[in-house]
């Protein structure tokens, strides 16, 4: 984990996204960068300015708000020992910060889970959500209100070919933190069984056998790493979304991890996916990985 983009517009839940970002980079030694995006008048429905009139007010924002991160990155300085980066674009938040993460070849982005522009993100869909599909490398949205290294981080995996990279990037970005792998045995598919015509006796033996396969790679997958810090592993029947955030708060978890795709390969965000319907539901920070450039998305041979 070399640099690390925070994405601020300076709001209340984007100073906690970079105070978050700042004590991770130092605790990683990584690289941080903080990225202010102005929205253009543009994305104003019905405002409208003169073209040289426009250009001046672009200047003057970029360079006021070039001022403001300064600021921000020597107030960094002073508590961690930073030497941040900054810069400032022009468009949509999620593409321009998407584009600059990609550009200097960042290995996280953190967010907040609500900017200040609330009425917009409405309109638009919010920032964050819209960066969970865009980025290709994980993505932080900062939840916890108060900013302490992880206690208790909660993985969830599915055993698609993503389920090893949101494994080891949870150990690294929960730093210290207790460690637990879940895995939710669906109860979707028992519904789909049952409508199938299928008994109960077939469906009940599926169960225990399912699960006892995905207990023996709950095993294997906790064995396989090489960190001593305390890592155990939960295996719990429900609806996915709906389990995780109940697992969430029985730990208590200040810190959830999980993929980007699922097993079927399809880029689950585009839909109320488990990975959205999390993001949105949980109470505490949401982690969510992309798997390695070049690894495939869908589910194991």
């Amino acid at each position: 984990m070399l640099r690390i983009v925070a994405a601020t517009d300076f709001s209340p839940a984007a100073e906690r996204a970079v105070q978050r970002a700042a004590l991770l980079a130092m605790q990683l030694k990584a690289e941080l960068h903080l990225l202010h995006v102005v929205h253009p008048v543009s994305l104003y429905p019905g405002q409208e300015l003169e073209p040289g009139v426009l250009m001046q007010y672009e200047k003057n924002l970029q360079e006021a708000s070039g001022d403001r991160l300064g600021v921000l990155a020597a107030m960094l300085h002073d508590h961690y020992g930073l030497q941040p980066h900054t810069a400032t674009r022009i468009g949509r938040a999620h593409s321009k910060i998407s584009d600059y993460a990609q550009t200097v070849s960042a290995d996280l982005v953190v967010c907040g889970a609500r900017g200040e522009a609330t009425l917009l993100d409405l309109v638009l869909g919010s920032t964050a959500s819209r960066l969970l599909r865009t980025a290709d490398c994980p993505v932080l949205v900062v939840k916890n209100r108060g900013i302490a290294p992880y206690n208790q981080a909660l993985v969830a995996v599915d055993f698609s070919p993503s389920s090893a990279a949101v494994f080891v990037t949870a150990l690294t970005i929960a730093h210290g933190a207790r460690v637990e792998a879940l895995y939710v045995y669906d109860l979707t598919l028992e519904e789909q069984m049952r409508q199938a015509g299928l008994d109960e006796a077939t469906i009940t033996d599926f169960r225990a056998r399912a699960t006892a396969e995905m207990g023996r790679r709950l095993d294997d997958l906790v064995a396989g790493q090489s960190d001593d810090r305390p890592v155990t592993h939960h295996l719990m029947a429900g609806y996915p979304a709906a389990a995780i955030c109940e697992r969430v708060t029985a730990l208590p978890a200040d810190l959830v991890v999980l993929g980007r795709y699922g097993r079927s390969g399809v880029q689950e965000l585009l839909l109320g996916s488990v990975s959205k319907d999390v993001a949105t539901a949980a109470d505490c920070d949401i982690l969510v990985v992309v798997p390695p450039r070049g690894q495939p998305a869908g589910p194991e041979k």
